[in-house]
């Protein structure tokens, strides 16, 4: 079955919205490398319920077990799979941009900050 147009844009105007799932997966996308069919193979679904479910708001931090659940349920995704694309935009999100419009998380800075935590992490253990 193919997706309708309407729901196809729909879903690529909410990817503004920081808010909503399409946004994430546009995000997810974009740092990734992956398409659209990429995206939906790896969640288990197909391309109109990756459609559906970009319209949809993020799950609220206090809530996100809950939210993951009816995600599940409603559109049958993969919920750890989901969690960890909602997870690694979160981070990306906090990352400083780069001039391409990026983020930095290759920076080696960054890379060597994350290397000396987990070195101190074991020392004090």
């Amino acid at each position: 079955m193919t997706t309708p147009d309407w729901l196809k844009a729909a879903a690529e105007r909410s990817a503004e919205d920081p808010a909503s799932l399409a946004y994430v997966f546009a995000q997810y996308r974009k740092h990734e490398g992956k398409s659209a069919e990429e995206l939906a193979a790896m969640l288990g679904c197909s391309m109109k319920v990756l459609d559906e479910l970009s319209l949809c708001r993020r799950p609220e931090p206090d809530r996100f077990a809950e939210h993951l659940r009816m995600f599940e349920k409603r559109f049958a995704v993969d919920p750890r799979r989901l969690a960890a694309v909602l997870r690694r935009v979160e981070v990306l999100d906090l990352l400083p941009a780069d001039k391409e419009g990026g983020t930095t998380a290759r920076d080696a800075s960054y890379l060597l900050a994350a290397r000396d935590h987990s070195s101190d992490d074991e020392t004090n253990s």
